[in-house]
């Protein structure tokens, strides 16, 4: 059978998913990008066709082993996408965005979708009936809140996600916990209502590392898919391997 590596490197995690045929078959997190670590995954899969979607810089090396042992295809602006982004500057859209968009028209073709991906950052991600990428939003992920009162206060604590999440807090840590996954829930629940109000049939996705601490809060209707991302991006891959 053959196996197809779809590499997601974001501002947090290194990740690669691995295909065999059209199935997802698993997804591994990558330690680095070291030359063992990609000689490993290629002789243990020994994928034919490979591609990448890349947030961060250093990648040329990763590059360079796909493109000599794969067909390997590179996801960017230029790639053949099935939407279009008539957007100011379609050049600075993130490949991971486009990754996700293209799995949203495969799952929902013709309809109007919002995809919201919680990472480093959140983003919202509108596509309308007619396949266009219309943009949305960019808002601070749930980590980086954390850290943010962590570093910008004298005396507030660094804490992590926990499951549950009380609405009044009783002390700094649940206090903090509210205000960062209670605020982000709402929050989305907020974008989400206002979308729906303005598009008919509206479909919400919620994906990216961090969903599973805020899908337990959220009032408005969403479907949750873990691995959007590396279903769009091997779409993509087959649209565009030559």
């Amino acid at each position: 059978m053959a196996n197809t590596l779809c590499f997601d490197l974001g501002n947090s995690r290194l990740k690669c998913a691995v295909f065999s045929n059209d199935s997802l078959q698993e997804v591994i997190v990558l330690e680095d990008l070291s030359i063992n670590t990609i000689h490993t995954i290629l002789q243990t899969y020994q994928p034919s066709h490979s591609i990448l979607s890349s947030v961060i810089n250093g990648t040329e090396e990763l590059e360079a082993a796909l493109a000599q042992n794969t067909k390997f295809h590179k996801l960017g602006y230029e790639s053949k996408l099935p939407f279009v982004s008539p957007v100011a500057k379609p050049q600075t859209i993130g490949a991971d965005r486009l990754a996700i968009c293209a799995a949203a028209v495969d799952i929902y073709p013709n309809q109007h979708v919002l995809v919201i991906v919680l990472g480093t950052c959140i983003t919202y991600n509108y596509i309308n009936t007619q396949h266009q990428f219309l943009g949305g939003a960019i808002s601070p992920g749930m980590n980086m809140r954390f850290k943010a009162m962590n570093q910008h206060t004298a005396l507030l604590p660094h804490v992590s996600p926990e499951k549950i999440v009380p609405l009044i807090g009783f002390d700094t840590k649940t206090n903090l916990l509210s205000g960062v996954q209670l605020g982000i829930s709402k929050e989305i629940d907020g974008i989400t209502a206002e979308y729906k109000e303005r598009f008919e049939q509206l479909k919400v996705i919620l994906t990216g590392g961090d969903a599973a601490w805020i899908l337990p809060h959220l009032k408005q209707l969403v479907q949750h898919n873990e691995h959007l991302l590396f279903k769009g991006l091997y779409s993509i891959g087959k649209n565009n391997w030559q």
